[in-house]
């Protein structure tokens, strides 16, 4: 082959490299964009939620100060309200057909 056309598939290939980066190129900054808005919402949400509320839980207290029967009743209410939410949902899940209850 003439020297000329190791040039042109060079060149040619140059410029495929050049348009599919600029292609790479263009779709990263629309995704940019496409993320810096997202982000501008998400600040506008965060700035409207009011942080100083108090939160629901209870002050942290260390389980070695606390009364053992206190712990005990706790541990034990815990087990029933799990046993309960469990039978919660094998009752929908019984209502909705997914689960046989006579089969093995």
């Amino acid at each position: 082959m003439p020297w000329w056309s190791w040039a042109l598939i060079w060149t040619g290939l140059a410029l495929i490299l050049l348009a599919v980066l600029g292609w790479f190129a263009v779709a990263l900054y629309r995704k940019s964009l496409g993320t810096l808005s997202a982000v501008v919402a998400l600040s506008d949400r965060v700035s409207s939620v009011d942080l100083d509320l108090p939160l629901g839980s209870a002050p942290f207290t260390a389980a070695v100060f606390a009364d053992s029967a206190e712990l005990v009743r706790k541990v034990e209410q815990h087990r029933v309200e799990r046993t309960h939410r469990r039978q919660l949902r094998r009752d929908a899940r019984i209502m909705r057909g997914k689960l046989i209850p006579n089969a093995r």
